[in-house]
């Protein structure tokens, strides 16, 4: 009998996972029945993602730089992936801007409803600490980011999946140290590094076992948690204009893969469909990273060489979907208060969303953040600002869900142009858990 596909079985858990959270909270105790004995089982499963993504990152990125043989390819990848990455990103602002200005969300919010929003979520300690940080960030030198991407202690770098630019900062600057030795001289290196690699991969598979598992907890306990019933159905217009950007994305997606790598989108996205539930489950690009990678070089054919360079660095820069949300989140915000947004504004919002996702963490919240930056740039008085983030806070989390399934689609979609377009798209080589378990058994 044929074996049920990886994505079935997530889906199945994800849709099992909703309906026992519903079930919960219809029962006295159930939300306390998930928060300690459910959840624990969906954070264990994003901890263990978590334990390897360093470890994946600086043996790939190391292994696909020592492999390279010629330095100049490696420019060559850079510079097609940042350009690449910095116009999905202001196609997926532009596409934010002019659908909220053309459906205008915000004018169908009533003032009890902005009343009630603010009183429950203005002094939200959540809010407050997403304003104090954006107000660290804006307040940093215009160089602070170069100056945060270099680590001044490698194992710390290593130790912190925050700091994941510095460890990707060493890696490369690791694997162009052994291009310049010589390959005679890297080799004992070299090995070290195509082991580990092996080896972590190997991990993503045997992790990956309990994936269907994990998601159940995760979305059992999102919906035990999720808010205000009420309050989701008048923010369901804002919502459904978010969520609509984001498919319009993943049809641009396909049309790249289609039109581009000549590939069929629809089996792209069967391939990669593993990740953007995982994405979905998680609302981590960084977590979801190690199968992002895994799903992408084994499934989709694309050389190492790209994946180890270009999945890393999207995980950390590229935010389409959140960057969308910004545009979409911001305008929304001030059609609800009343308060005018020039043309220059939204050019504002353009710019400012598109610096604001470099420097982004991929960690869930972490849009929030950039969203105040956006909206302190195009002149939201301050007093207003804990209003605005009131109103937008009750579905953050299930837009975030969403939105980082766009950020992973979007990092696999580069991935397949750059190695397109360096003629490292190749045939897709699968390994399965089990590959060499006779060997040991």
């Amino acid at each position: 009998m044929k074996k049920l596909a990886l994505h079935w079985k997530i889906l199945i858990g994800m849709v099992f996972g909703i309906v026992f959270g519903f079930i919960m909270l219809q029962v006295d105790g159930g939300k306390g029945f998930v928060a300690d004995w459910i959840k624990p089982l969906g954070t264990i499963f994003v901890n263990l993602l978590k334990l390897i993504a360093i470890p994946l990152i600086l043996a790939s990125l190391i292994k696909g730089i020592s492999d390279l043989k010629d330095i100049s390819k490696f420019k060559n990848i850079g510079i097609r992936t940042i350009i690449t990455y910095v116009l999905t990103t202001v196609i997926a602002i532009s596409i934010g801007l002019v659908l909220v200005n053309v459906i205008q969300p915000g004018n169908g919010v009533s003032e009890e409803t902005i009343t009630k929003l603010t009183n429950t979520y203005s002094e939200n300690s959540s809010v407050q600490g997403k304003i104090a940080e954006a107000t660290k960030q804006v307040s940093s030198g215009p160089l602070q980011f170069l100056e945060d991407m270099v680590p001044d202690n490698a194992f710390k770098a290593m130790s912190n999946n925050g700091l994941m630019l510095q460890v990707i900062f060493f890696a490369i600057f690791l694997g162009i140290s052994m291009l310049l030795i010589g390959e005679k001289r890297a080799k004992p290196m070299k090995n070290l590094f195509d082991s580990l690699n092996d080896i972590v991969l190997k991990m993503v598979d045997l992790i990956m076992l309990s994936a269907p598992f994990a998601v159940f907890a995760l979305l059992a306990s999102v919906v035990v948690s999720s808010d205000d019933s009420d309050i989701l159905v008048a923010l369901l217009q804002y919502a459904g204009v978010v969520v609509f950007g984001l498919l319009l994305m993943i049809v641009f997606y396909s049309i790249l893969v289609a039109t581009i790598t000549k590939k069929n989108p629809f089996w792209f996205l069967k391939q990669i469909s593993p990740a953007q539930l995982l994405a979905f489950s998680t609302s981590s690009s960084a977590a979801t990273l190690p199968v992002t990678m895994e799903r992408v070089e084994e499934h989709i054919g694309v050389d190492k060489e790209v994946s180890s360079f270009v999945l890393p660095v999207g995980a950390t820069i590229n935010m389409d979907g959140t960057s969308l949300y910004q545009a979409v989140a911001a305008v929304f915000i001030f059609q609800a208060l009343g308060l005018d947004l020039t043309f220059g504004d939204q050019l504002t919002i353009v710019l400012t969303a598109l610096l604001a996702s470099i420097g982004s963490a991929a960690v869930p919240g972490a849009g929030m953040v950039m969203l105040v930056i956006v909206l302190e740039s195009v002149g939201l008085p301050p007093e207003l600002l804990p209003i605005g983030l009131a109103l937008i806070f009750a579905v953050d989390r299930p837009l975030d869900m969403c939105r980082t399934v766009v950020n992973v689609t979007g990092d696999a979609t580069v991935a397949m142009i750059v190695a397109k377009s360096v003629g490292k798209l190749g045939e897709p080589h699968v390994k399965e858990w089990d590959d060499n378990y006779d060997e040991v058994k």
